[in-house]
């Protein structure tokens, strides 16, 4: 059964979406707008597709602590005030874990724990002086709860992400909501370049249990149901979005060794 997003009113708030521009921060910039929320989205560069009517664009590095603080400054400047913060900004790519340079490493830390740590301090302390609190999601992967072989870094911070939100979540409580969304394999424009061609993306989809890949859009109705009434008591949760996980290894090795 397919449904649409959920009825969440959020006109009069103000989102900020990290990595907004393209692929699943779009897609979450362009359900909060349609919820009626001002969005603010960032990345480092222009965007290169259209943005949604009336998301405001601001460019920054939120590796720099200084761009970071920045970015919820001008966040807060253009809506009025800030109820709920999207750390989707992250990413990496594959990377030999024996040969990778120390700079790498650093650099890929960096944007998918260090920027969302300081995105969020600011953030929290905006939200503190606000009588509605805020809520602050932190955009998971499935690299950061298994093995993360080619992308070693990328698993390790997401690891620390996960309880980066435990943690935050306990220390601003009760007027500060922290939750994560963890993501499973996601369908965006650019899945041929983690997943390989359309028989391999077919192939990874039949394994899902829904037997489809993650969509931008099933990430953002959880993100809405999160800045809804109806989350008011949730924080510190880690909600998965990944159509019922991956199936274990070894019963398709069982299976395998069964034969005909």
């Amino acid at each position: 059964m397919t449904t649409g997003q959920p009825p969440t009113d959020l006109a009069g708030h103000g989102v900020l979406i990290t990595g907004g521009t393209k692929g699943l921060g779009l897609g979450l910039a362009t359900a909060f707008r349609a919820a009626g929320a001002a969005v603010v989205v960032c990345a480092r560069n222009a965007p290169t597709a259209e943005l949604p009517d009336g998301v405001h664009f601001v460019a920054a590095d939120l590796r720099d602590p200084g761009h970071a603080a920045a970015v919820v400054n001008a966040a807060v400047e253009h809506c009025g005030r800030l109820d709920v913060v999207v750390n989707n900004a992250g990413g990496s790519p594959p990377a030999d874990s024996a040969t990778v340079s120390p700079r790498f490493v650093e650099k890929i830390v960096a944007l998918n724990l260090l920027a969302p740590f300081y995105v969020a301090q600011r953030a929290n302390a905006v939200m503190q002086e606000q009588r509605s609190g805020g809520l602050i999601i932190n955009i998971g992967s499935l690299s950061g709860q298994r093995p993360s072989p080619g992308t070693a870094a990328y698993g390790a911070a997401k690891a620390g992400l996960a309880n980066l939100t435990r943690s935050l979540a306990m220390e601003w409580a009760p007027r500060v909501r922290v939750n994560a969304i963890t993501v499973g394999y996601l369908e965006t424009d650019d899945s041929a370049a983690h997943y390989g061609d359309e028989a391999a993306r077919a192939a990874i989809a039949e394994a899902v249990p829904m037997k489809r890949l993650v969509r931008p859009e099933d990430v953002a109705a959880a993100c809405l149901f999160l800045a809804s009434p109806a989350a008011a008591f949730v924080t510190g949760a880690d909600l998965r979005i990944d159509g019922g996980g991956e199936r274990p290894t070894f019963l398709a090795l069982r299976d395998e060794s069964d034969g005909p």
